[in-house]
């Protein structure tokens, strides 16, 4: 049996992902910090196919020690898809923001997804059918103002992923790494980003998309050949692309 892991999978994109998916038959383990959350969506995953194996672990992948016993603990499965999907933003000047939850972030977003990547092609890179994709942001490609930092950790997201993609095909590996980057989106991210009880995306926010539609982005990158889903900051359309960041390969003197 091969299983599909989503981090981050109690909410947002990571959850409407693993329902779509399961409804590919898809096996699936989905780790967050919050169990009733994961427990609610096993039971979703089961309505849409009670055939599929669904595997929960609770954890917060802030901490470095979880996040290595995280990935010890799936040993005995055979995963073809790794999805880094757990993350979160911080709106705030830099003179302003509250460095602890800063140092929190910049955990998850960047050291986590660093060590889950590089276990992941350590044990996967020679297998044939296996990918990583790297959930950045629009924020990982274009600086937001009073967003200096969250989107400093997602742009080390899209230069990480979209290097170890140049890296695995001049290998001739063929685990494919790629980077899904959403615009806004429906989700707890805002309310949590700027330390509010709630929000309003609809009448606040321009221009988004919800959940579910950046988990039908995500299939299209999952099916494509190309390294970067990006939603045009301006259109609002989602593009699938080459590699964006300039690359050039190693040489010796």
């Amino acid at each position: 049996m091969k299983y599909t892991v989503i981090t981050g999978a109690s909410s947002g994109i990571g959850y409407e992902s693993a329902l779509a998916l399961a409804a590919r038959g898809k096996n699936l383990i989905l780790a967050a910090r919050r169990t009733e959350e994961l427990e609610n969506l096993k039971s979703k995953v089961m309505e849409i196919n009670p055939d599929l194996d669904v595997v929960i672990r609770t954890v917060d992948l802030s901490i470095s020690a979880n996040v290595y016993e995280f990935y010890e603990s799936l040993q005995q499965y055979q995963i073809e898809t790794w999805i880094n999907n757990a993350g979160f933003g911080n709106f705030a000047s830099v003179g302003e923001q509250n460095l602890n939850k800063i140092e929190t972030m910049l955990h998850l977003n960047i050291e986590a997804l660093t060590i889950l990547s590089s276990l992941y092609v350590r044990d996967y890179s020679q297998v044939a059918g296996t990918q990583i994709i790297n959930v950045s942001s629009g924020g990982g490609y274009l600086i937001v103002a009073n967003a200096v930092t969250y989107c400093a950790s997602k742009f080390y997201v899209s230069a990480f992923t979209e290097g170890l993609a140049h890296e695995l095909r001049g290998n001739g590996s063929p685990l494919k790494a790629k980077v899904l980057a959403p615009g806004a989106t429906e989700t707890g991210f805002a309310k949590r980003a700027l330390d509010l009880e709630d929000i309003q995306y609809e009448g606040a926010i321009p221009k988004y998309h919800t959940a579910k539609e950046m988990a039908g982005f995500m299939l299209k990158l999952y099916d494509s050949d190309k390294i970067v889903g990006l939603v045009n900051p301006e259109t609002y359309e989602f593009q699938l692309k080459d590699a964006l960041y300039p690359h050039t390969m190693k040489t010796s003197k």
